[in-house]
């Protein structure tokens, strides 16, 4: 399984459309090409939204052909970001032996 933590710079007063358009529009794309999701958080001021994606196949195929799909939405949500940081990760981390 591999994940994917997503950081979204949101525009100053659009949490509340975002949030809305990310339950209704991404989130069921997402799911439909076979990801899972772990979140979504709103940071307290409502102006970084992360989530993470994990999958268990080919993480690069999935997310062509889910960005594909999202670029068929509309209207585009991202129009309510300022940036988008994306990492892929490894997990779990294992703590190392004891002594080590």
């Amino acid at each position: 399984m591999r994940f994917q933590l997503r950081v979204y710079a949101v525009r100053p007063g659009a949490a509340d459309s975002f949030v809305a358009e990310w339950h209704e529009r991404i989130r069921p794309l997402r799911l439909q090409h076979g990801f899972s999701i772990l979140g979504p958080w709103l940071e307290d001021g409502g102006e970084t939204f992360v989530w993470i994606a994990g999958h268990d196949g080919d993480f690069e195929a999935a997310e062509s052909a889910c960005r594909a799909a999202l670029d068929r939405v509309s209207p585009d949500p991202d129009r309510h970001l300022v940036a988008v940081d994306t990492r892929l990760m490894r997990a779990p981390v294992r703590a190392p032996a004891p002594g080590r």
